[in-house]
C-alpha cells in the first residue's frame, strides 16, 4: 500500500522568502492594489509614477485585476479604484475571529455615552490596522477607514497593545519601526514612550494626546485573548477641543469597560 501524506498550508521553503521562493509578476499586482487603495482616482500614467512600472506592463497587471473585480476602472474620467472583489477577500480577514462582531455593541455604546467615534484595531506587521469604527454624529469627528494603519507609538490602540506587550517585543517593534516624529508632540524618545507605557498599564487604558495628529486625542484599552495576551484594541477619538485630558481621564474608565467585555465575550482574561 502506498502511503500519501497530507500536504500541510506551508512547504518546506515557507520561511525562505528569496527570489526563486516569490512570484514576482503578482508581487508587482499586488503593490499596484496597494497604491490603488491608498490613492484612489489615479490616472495610468499617475499609477505608473507610483508605482514605477512601466505602463505597458501596468495595464496588463491593470486588465487582469479588473477581471477579478479587485480594481475598477472609471471609463468616462479613465481613473481607478479598487474594486468590490478586494472588499469580498479582505473581509474574511474579518471573519477570522469574532472581535470584531463581539466589539460592536460596546462600540456603540461608547459612541452614544462619550459623544465620540469609537475604533477596533488589532496589530498587523507591527503596525495598527483599524477595523472597523462606529462615528459619532458630530460635524467633526475623528475618521479611520477599514483597512487604516498606523504607526504603534503614535496610537491609542497601538500604544495600549504595546504596554501589554512583553518588553522584548516592543523593543523588536521599536527596532524595527523606529519612533518617527508626526507632531511635536509625538514620543521620540524610548524612555519616554515606556514611561507612558508604563502609565498606560498602571491606570488601565493609554492615551494619544496629539502624538499623530494635532488637534487630536484618543483613549484607548487592549482586549486580551485566552492567554492573557492583547490581540486588539478600543479607542473612542475627537478633537482636542471637546476631548479635554480631564474628559479622557473620565472616559478612560469607560473604554477599558467595554475593552474587558469583550475580552469576557471571546473567552479571554485580563492579566
Amino acid at each position: 500500500m502506498t502511503s500519501t501524506t497530507r500536504q500541510r498550508g506551508r512547504p518546506k521553503a515557507f520561511h525562505d522568502k528569496t527570489e526563486q521562493n516569490t512570484v514576482q509578476a503578482l508581487d508587482r499586482a499586488l503593490a499596484v492594489m496597494e497604491v490603488v487603495a491608498q490613492k484612489p482616482g489615479l490616472r495610468l500614467s499617475e499609477l505608473a509614477e507610483e508605482t514605477g512600472q512601466a505602463t505597458a506592463t501596468l495595464y496588463r497587471a491593470l486588465t487582469t485585476l479588473q477581471t477579478r473585480g479587485m480594481v475598477e476602472c472609471d471609463e468616462m474620467q479613465q481613473v481607478w479604484h479598487i474594486g468590490a472583489g478586494a472588499f469580498q477577500i479582505g473581509s474574511a480577514f474579518l471573519r477570522r475571529t469574532n472581535v470584531v462582531e463581539r466589539s460592536r455593541a460596546g462600540m456603540t455604546r461608547l459612541m452614544r455615552e462619550t459623544g465620540e467615534t469609537a475604533n477596533l484595531g488589532v496589530e498587523m506587521q507591527d503596525e495598527v490596522l483599524f477595523l472597523t469604527q462606529v462615528e459619532t454624529h458630530e460635524a467633526i469627528r475623528a475618521f479611520f477607514p477599514p483597512g487604516t494603519r498606523a504607526p504603534m507609538h503614535v496610537s491609542g490602540i497601538g500604544k495600549a497593545l504595546l504596554a501589554w506587550l512583553p518588553p522584548a517585543h516592543v523593543q523588536s517593534i521599536i527596532l524595527k519601526r523606529g519612533l518617527s516624529a508626526f507632531t511635536p508632540h509625538s514620543l521620540t524618545d524610548e524612555a519616554a514612550l515606556r514611561a507612558d507605557l508604563d502609565q498606560a498599564r498602571a491606570r488601565g487604558f493609554a492615551i494619544d494626546d496629539q502624538e499623530r495628529a494635532e488637534g487630536m486625542r484618543c483613549i484607548a484599552a487592549p482586549i486580551f485573548n485566552v492567554h492573557g495576551e492583547p490581540v486588539a484594541g478600543i479607542s473612542i477619538s475627537g478633537p482636542a477641543f471637546r476631548l479635554s485630558l480631564t474628559r479622557s481621564m473620565d472616559f478612560g474608565s469607560m473604554v477599558r469597560e467595554a475593552a474587558d467585555q469583550v475580552t469576557a465575550a471571546i473567552g479571554g482574561r485580563c492579566p
